[in-house]
């Protein structure tokens, strides 16, 4: 449990691997937020991404989930922009859902609080 600007969130970390992928969907009831992240600089699985990630969300469990994006090392100097992340991951597509792609750097931090920040008004706002 993490807690948030007075907010809790059950939080839980799924990886990316083909193995772990099967079981992401274990997870899904009762998840009110997505936070989906991707590797900016990975430009030969970003299309690998976006097809989880559209699969993801085409779950009727997570038909009503909001969902943020941390367009993730955008400390680097090949990170992908993140107009090319939300070409490349399709989310024009995703017009009725609720959401928001922020420049991350997991381990520098800029864009974590942002992105945070965005989450807990967006959640507050549905109640």
């Amino acid at each position: 449990m993490v807690t948030y600007k007075n907010l809790k969130f059950q939080v839980c970390d799924l990886g990316g691997q083909n193995s772990i992928r099967p079981y992401w969907r274990c997870y899904y009831s009762n998840t009110d937020a997505v936070i989906y992240v991707v590797d900016s600089c990975d430009r030969d699985r970003i299309g690998i991404s976006k097809s989880e990630l559209v699969a993801m969300l085409e779950e009727e469990e997570l038909r009503k989930a909001i969902l943020v994006v941390f367009a993730n090392k955008q400390d680097m100097e090949q990170a992908m922009t993140p107009s090319e992340m939300v070409n490349s991951l399709g989310l024009p597509a995703l017009k009725d859902r609720k959401g928001q792609i922020f420049k991350t750097s997991a381990t520098k931090g800029p864009g974590l609080d942002e992105a945070m920040e965005w989450l807990v008004e967006a959640l507050k706002s549905r109640q």
